[in-house]
């Protein structure tokens, strides 16, 4: 059985879902989000078991095991990402993934992964950015800052402890679930106004979008797959592993899809590149598909009709 935290958030429960399909049973963690959602819904109660937990909580943390035998954690609960103050963002995170490694000491389990981010690779020039790459030392936002530091928190203690860990440097995740006013690149707002038959308000603080601008993308139902892949293969050759789609996609790629999913939407960007933007990369997945198998099923073309559909039936 493996303890998937957040996992009732966008991430969590499509990683949730693939465990699922590849045999699994799964105990997910609820905080912020409590509703579960339809796709896990019909499982079986041994299948699927949901307890409330605050990642926090190290006694709470603990108590699980008494409850269910758990042979693996997939540690994705986050504290917000716009907590205002980096000290308490850092303490509330710090101290969940220490709950969370001690809970996979004391319960044996065989493999931890924890969720890292593309945005440890910023400061790194070139592109596709690979996990042999040095990281620079810069602090240019909390979160990549915290990312960093769990990884070495988490090797460390595998180590020490005798459990395999798992990395996972995530990029740009989008799909059901996800924010769809995402604070940190434009494709959800643009796609959930659409749906809506609403004008995308890409006015400031909301990132900008131009024609030629582009991302790293995944869509989060290969995201998923791919960390459930990760957890359950026999053997892994590295401790850090890329999870993504493999790819740079622009923006004007996805509007054409959306315009074609979307009849009458009429997206239209400026021509060119927003200003002020880092500049562009993506993830080399070598290493996740050679050690693993996996493959992504959606691009472009196949995500957005499927975002589209699951935007209408939950939230248009």
């Amino acid at each position: 059985m493996i303890l998937v935290t957040g996992g009732l958030g966008s991430i969590g429960s499509h990683t949730a879902r693939a465990l699922l399909d590849l045999g699994e049973s799964v105990v997910l963690t609820s905080h912020r989000s409590t509703r579960v959602p339809d796709f896990l819904a019909d499982e079986p109660d041994d299948r699927v078991i949901v307890e409330p937990l605050d990642t926090t909580n190290g006694e709470a943390f603990l108590d699980l095991g008494t409850r269910h035998r758990i042979t693996g954690i997939v540690h994705l609960a986050a504290a917000p990402h716009d907590s205002p103050d980096p000290v308490a963002y850092l303490r509330a995170e710090s101290t969940a993934l220490l709950n969370a490694l001690a809970a996979a000491t004391a319960w044996g389990v065989r493999r931890f992964a924890v969720a890292s981010t593309i945005a440890v690779y910023l400061g790194v020039d070139g592109s596709p950015w690979r996990e042999d790459t040095p990281l620079p030392v810069i602090a240019p936002h909390q979160i990549p800052v915290f990312k960093k530091a769990a990884e070495l928190f988490s090797s460390l203690a595998a180590a020490h402890a005798g459990f395999d860990v798992v990395n996972l440097r995530i990029g740009t995740i989008w799909g059901p679930l996800g924010l769809p006013d995402s604070p940190f690149f434009a494709l959800p707002r643009l796609l959930s106004a659409a749906v809506r038959g609403e004008d995308p308000d890409l006015t400031p603080p909301r990132p900008p979008a131009h024609a030629d601008d582009a991302t790293d993308l995944c869509y989060v139902k290969d995201c998923g797959r791919a960390v459930a892949l990760l957890m359950l293969a026999d053997r892994l050759e590295h401790s850090v592993y890329n999870v993504s789609s493999g790819r740079l996609v622009r923006y004007d790629e996805v509007v054409a899809a959306i315009n074609t999913a979307v009849p009458g939407a009429d997206l239209a960007l400026p021509a060119g590149h927003s200003t002020g933007r880092p500049p562009e990369g993506h993830l080399d997945i070598t290493r996740l598909q050679r050690d693993t198998g996996f493959v992504p099923e959606y691009d472009v073309e196949r995500a957005v009709p499927d975002y589209v559909a699951w935007l209408r039936n939950h939230e248009a």
